[in-house]
């Protein structure tokens, strides 16, 4: 058939009217229908590599995996299925396949090294296979899967036997899942077509068919060699054939790249090409990529390393082939002008092809290629620019990016008008198109963790965008805008997710909500885990130590099947904030609900509340508990203060209004008085805040005092809160004489008073601490200390001997601060 999406053929054909429907076609409708229930009708297969023959990598009907979801709280492992072998293509995926006796089920189908084929069921998580068809079974006795010791493949790939390598596809028409196997009989090997019953997995057509293949070109005819082959990349399914690629098996010694066609509804050989007619190499690997398409059913394959003539051997090349009758004919080729250092120092072609939908400006039909050193080849599929011998850049093609995107990138990625790459140990980049060419630099890049896999794009149409890829033995994904990692296996919680060891180049694939990657042994099934969610008792709020009205209540459930799960033990905590649950582990009833009751803490504020199972996420409550009823006014801050006279306090005078358990309580008139003191407050009076808090500013009066218990605090049926505060002096306003005064005694002696001042601010209140000098004018008397300070009274007081000679004396006391002195006379008798 031409080359059309799978899922759009099962969509038309689902399409289409019963009653009118002329013959042929309404047994089409029906050989679909048997395989998918109209309930299902709205799911996404996958068929073929990477969704389409364009191999686009974009599966955009997901609608249940979003970034908002895919994190490591709400996605993750749900199921592994055990096989018997590697698993190097990925799975494909039918949803509502009726298997005999068994029910309608969403399929899971996976090939193994060791030659089998799985049926699982995708949704379940059942170990236990819908059906298994090993494929030795259609070969000789005592065939086996090829050892790869023989092939001598271990070192690179690390495999232990080689099976099914590449990725199968499936005629969602016929229902008809197409593979191929490698076997060993007798000491030769074979690689053999099957066509399998989707629902069975019963052999259909006649097959399995042996591939064969010879091509002549110039009068010299090669010959296929099964034994240096190997079918790497997945199959295609177009002009209503089956093409299959092959390269070396790391036993070069007479491989070639080869495309063999068969007939997908008789599996007659169609024709056969290869990329190296009397030489070696030229593999077709693509890190198992299948060789692509475009709607007109021309078919694009890269190459490897190898001897290169123009139009004839064609290694390190993209070539274009066209199906004419049952022959397969070359059109076209585009080879890199560095094509002979790229083959020699194995920077070959080595990835898939990706086939653009038509693009706006003068090359509608274009397609993007890509080497392992990185570089982007942006070519025109009408006319590919073969090679341009004598340039040292290919100018001949639409673009080219040199060594941008890293090593080894894998197959490019086309979504929503970007084209992704994801080299090795470098960062994703994402670059946009426009008007058929990659804008440069990438519009956008993330960190550098780039996997070097074959990726893949998950979104609900332009939406919700989700990039996938394998980097080192774990699974990465990232929102396809912003390139922001969103879950890694790495960093999943106690290490639940981490996935077994996988083969070399296996490859994820995401449909309907999960995720399947293939292993050494297993295929992990990734996604939504089952939720617990909240249905009742969210988002209230009561008093302090007080039961909320409505119970806490949360259902499990399945997001994908929207089962409900009875008997699950459900955990409800708020992190031992101090609040009650009734009961603290609930177990849901058949409608998978557990409900608990939640008497709150003591303490005021907004409280998480979690309900837990192991397994499901977990669900979250947010609750708020108010003050109760005020109970009293208690000092919070600004005790014990000092401050001079008419002037503010240093911080702020503030009281609590508080319930019973210390929460504060708001919207409580507090008033504040200093007993009549006279000092003043602002503002007077405050209403308390959402803490409780009523804060204001004191300035003292003119008079100095201790204000033992004299600021009070207010409210209405409460007990006032008291504050003790210092009112000190202002600075030295005045100095007078208290004593000693005209007094007189003979030369040196000791006059019989002190000489006593007083000293005081502009209010008249007394200045401790003061400085005052005396003297007397350098008559020669002495003072018993000077200068002296003034005591807490305010005084100062010294005593004087008088000089040796007689006569009549002045002595000035002068106060720091203050402008004029006072005099004290004196006689010498």
């Amino acid at each position: 058939m031409n080359e059309v999406s799978s899922r759009k053929l099962a969509s038309f054909a689902f399409s289409l009217p019963a009653q009118g429907c002329p013959k042929g076609l309404f047994s089409l409708l029906l050989l679909v229908m048997f395989f998918v229930p109209a309930h299902l009708l709205g799911q996404t297969p996958i068929t073929t590599w990477h969704y389409d023959n364009a191999r686009s990598s974009a599966d955009t009907t997901e609608t249940l995996l979003t970034p908002a979801n895919v994190n490591k709280v709400n996605f993750g492992k749900l199921f592994t299925l055990p096989v018997d072998g590697f698993v190097v293509g990925h799975p494909l995926y039918l949803p509502g396949v009726a298997i005999p006796g068994q029910g309608t089920h969403n399929v899971l189908y996976v090939g193994t090294m060791h030659d089998s084929v799985y049926a699982f069921d995708a949704d379940s998580g059942s170990s236990t296979p819908l059906w298994t068809t090993s494929l030795l079974n259609y070969s000789p006795a005592g065939a086996t899967p090829m050892p790869a010791s023989l092939k001598q493949a271990t070192a690179t790939t690390g495999w232990s036997e080689v099976g099914i390598v590449s990725t199968p596809v499936i005629d969602p028409v016929s229902g008809t899942l197409y593979v191929v196997a490698e076997t060993y009989e007798n000491g030769q090997v074979f690689h053999r077509l099957h066509a399998l019953d989707v629902t069975t997995g019963q052999e259909k057509l006649g097959g399995p068919a042996t591939i064969v293949g010879t091509y002549t070109l110039n009068g010299v005819t090669s010959v296929f060699k099964d034994f240096f082959q190997l079918n790497r990349p997945g199959l295609l399914l177009a002009n209503g054939n089956i093409y299959i690629a092959f390269g070396s098996n790391c036993c070069n010694a007479a491989s070639q790249g080869w495309v063999i066609a068969y007939s997908a509804s008789t599996l007659q050989q169609q024709g056969a090409f290869d990329a190296e007619p009397g030489k070696t190499l030229a593999s077709i690997w693509q890190k198992g990529a299948g060789i692509s398409a475009d709607t007109d059913g021309n078919i694009y394959a890269e190459t490897g390393e190898g001897y290169y003539a123009a139009g004839t051997n064609l290694s390190t090349s993209v070539f274009k082939l066209t199906q004419v009758g049952s022959s397969l004919s070359l059109m076209d080729w585009f080879t890199p002008w560095n094509h002979a250092s790229l083959s020699s120092h194995d920077q070959d072609l080595c990835e898939g092809i990706l086939i653009l939908p038509d693009q706006p400006g003068p090359f509608p039909h274009e397609a993007i290629a890509i080497g392992k050193e990185g570089t982007v080849y942006v070519l025109n599929r009408d006319n590919m620019g073969q090679l341009c011998a004598t340039c040292t850049s290919d100018t001949q093609i639409i673009q080219e990016l040199p060594k941008t995107v890293g090593f080894e990138s894998g197959t490019p990625v086309y979504w929503n008008n970007i084209v992704y790459f994801t080299g090795s140990a470098y960062p994703v980049m994402a670059f946009t198109l426009s008007n058929g060419t990659l804008v440069a630099p990438a519009g956008v890049q993330s960190i550098k963790i780039g996997g070097s896999g074959n990726a893949f794009v998950t979104s609900n149409g332009t939406r919700n965008g989700v990039l996938w890829f394998v980097n080192g033995n774990a699974l990465w994904a990232m929102d396809a805008i912003t390139l922001k990692l969103l879950y890694t296996t790495n960093l999943a919680a106690n290490g639940r997710d981490t996935v077994p060891p996988m083969a070399h180049f296996a490859t994820p694939v995401g449909a309907d909500g999960k995720v399947f990657l293939g292993t050494q042994n297993s295929v992990v099934g990734y996604g939504l885990l089952p939720a617990l969610s909240v249905t009742a008792g969210n988002g209230q709020t009561g008093t302090v130590a007080t039961l909320l009205p409505v119970a806490l209540k949360v259902q499990a459930m399945d997001p994908y099947t929207h089962t409900v799960f009875a008997g699950l033990n459900v955990t409800f905590s708020d992190g031992g904030k101090g609040g009650v649950f009734n009961p603290g582990v609930a177990v849901t009833d058949q409608t998978g609900t557990a409900s608990t009751t939640y008497t709150l803490p003591k303490l005021s504020n907004t409280y998480t509340v979690t309900a837990s199972t192991p397994g499901y996420t977990v669900a979250t409550f947010t609750e708020k508990s108010v003050p109760g009823p005020v109970k009293g006014l208690y000092r919070w801050s600004g005790n014990a203060q000092s401050a001079a006279v008419t002037t503010p306090l240093p911080a702020a005078v503030v009281t609590k209004a508080e319930d019973a358990y210390g929460n504060g309580v708001a919207n409580i008139v507090v008033t504040y008085n200093d007993s009549g003191s006279g000092g003043t407050f602002s503002p007077n009076p405050i209403t308390t805040a959402s803490n409780g808090l009523a804060s204001t500013t004191y300035t003292t009066s003119t008079t100095a005092a201790i204000l033992t218990g004299k600021i009070a605090a207010t409210a209405t049926n409460l007990t006032p809160m008291k504050f003790t505060e210092t009112v000190t002096a202002g600075p030295a306003a005045n100095i007078v004489k208290t004593s000693g005064d005209g007094q007189s005694a003979p030369p040196n002696t000791t006059l019989t008073q002190a000489l006593v001042v007083k000293v005081t601010d502009q209010y008249g209140n007394v200045v401790p601490g003061a400085s005052v000098t005396f003297n007397d004018g350098g008559a020669g008397g002495t003072f018993s200390a000077n200068p002296m300070a003034t005591t807490t009274t305010g005084l100062a007081s010294v005593n004087y001997t008088t000089p040796a000679t007689s006569g009549s004396g002045i002595i000035n006391a002068a106060a720091s601060g203050v402008s004029t002195p006072v005099t004290f006379s004196y006689t010498v008798q």
